[in-house]
């Protein structure tokens, strides 16, 4: 099972306003097979030392710098923590605080120094989920489970979930007529698996409440109609999977789960490029990471794609948005195009984290779709 901490928008707004002496943020792959944590445990480690290296070479107070190899030492012993973990693991550190986001999609490692938080990685957790759940519904029977890119699926234990649509209404079978004679035959039988579905959404919800995966529905179409009209979930994704989920073991469902999630992750990222060609015949797009900037800062950007990957060292002018790029990382600098995302999620723009090849032009770090030309 992966262990989950997506960020909400108050963490993106808190991490993204923090300014300090010193703000450190580490990525790095992890694996929720508890067994084979030691060596993401070493990668950390090593990505620790690589950020202290960068704050001695800036001249950093000592004294700060051992606050904050204190914090990320601690995480490093803490044996629970490792033993839940998921596919990547993005930490936030300062000599004060130390916070850790578990997230589905595997991440490259690198650490970033700054004054500010490098926040690019920890977007794509929103921008595209690679974990998620189905929900097999069927009149015999209901089971939650849990989807992950390279992870075997994991049926998921579930309070209080109805064992089959009869028993959940208290019946030997659905289609009884009741005593006043006002529900049986089909009419009969849909007023009870609205029941059920409403019961199946109560347990589900106590499951899913906060989260922001995918939620998929396998089921039947009459079964499917009446369960969406009661569903309360607000991430269930409008396409389901048809047909009757009791025949297919939990792995079918995933297989089937996770080429859906492909096809929705194309026709997002599809629709986004068509609009940036629309765009940029009206000189409203670009992938200039200097002009992207200065719109940014302009509050001129409606869209940004990310390359979640690439990172362009520099710094960007709070005034007027210029860029002053640099060869290397260092304590001095932060990444470029992650500050572009967090000005665009300042004003109110999208960003959406990708990898390389979704980008609209290979190489490039950004693409940005203009409210109006600039």
């Amino acid at each position: 099972m992966l262990y989950l901490d997506i960020p909400t928008a108050d963490d993106y707004a808190d991490l993204a306003a923090f300014r300090g002496d010193m703000a450190v943020s580490i990525a790095l792959p992890t694996t929720p097979v508890t067994d084979d944590t030691d060596a993401d445990r070493i990668q950390l480690k090593n990505l620790a030392k690589e950020a202290v290296d960068q704050l001695e070479a800036a001249g950093a107070d000592k004294r700060r710098v051992r606050d904050l190899i204190e914090e990320l030492d601690d995480l490093l012993e803490d044996d629970v923590f490792w033993a839940y973990q998921a596919r990547g693991l993005m930490i936030y550190a300062t000599p004060d605080n130390l916070r850790s986001f578990r997230v589905p999609n595997a991440l490259q490692p690198l650490v970033k120094v700054s004054d500010r938080f490098h926040l690019k990685p920890l977007l794509r957790s929103t921008t595209f989920c690679d974990a998620g759940y189905v929900l097999a519904l069927a009149d015999g029977g209901v089971r939650l489970i849990e989807v992950s890119k390279d992870v075997p699926a994991v049926e998921v234990a579930v309070p209080d979930l109805p064992t089959d649509a009869a028993s959940a209404v208290g019946k030997r079978t659905i289609s009884t007529r009741s005593y006043s004679g006002r529900i049986g035959g089909s009419e009969g039988k849909k007023v009870r698996l609205r029941q059920y579905a409403r019961q199946v959404d109560t347990a589900v919800r106590a499951i899913l409440a906060g989260r922001q995966e995918p939620l998929i529905l396998a089921s039947v179409d009459a079964l499917d109609a009446i369960y969406r009209s009661v569903n309360s979930y607000p991430h269930l994704l409008e396409e389901g999977l048809r047909g009757n989920p009791e025949r297919q073991s939990p792995g079918e469902l995933a297989n089937a789960a996770r080429a859906l999630l492909d096809e929705v992750y194309r026709a997002k990222i599809a629709d986004w490029q068509g609009r940036y060609r629309q765009r940029i015949n009206e000189d409203r797009a670009t992938t200039d990471i200097v002009r992207a900037a200065r719109a940014a800062t302009a509050g001129a950007v409606a869209s940004l794609l990310v390359d979640m990957d690439q990172v362009v060292n520099g710094t960007v002018d709070d005034a007027d948005g210029s860029v002053t790029f640099a060869d290397e990382a260092s304590a001095e600098t932060y990444g470029v195009a992650d500050e572009v995302a967090r000005r665009v999620l300042s004003t109110g723009g999208e960003v959406l984290s990708v990898r390389a090849e979704d980008m609209p032009e290979p190489g490039k770090a950004v693409a940005a779709i203009l409210r109006y030309p600039i």
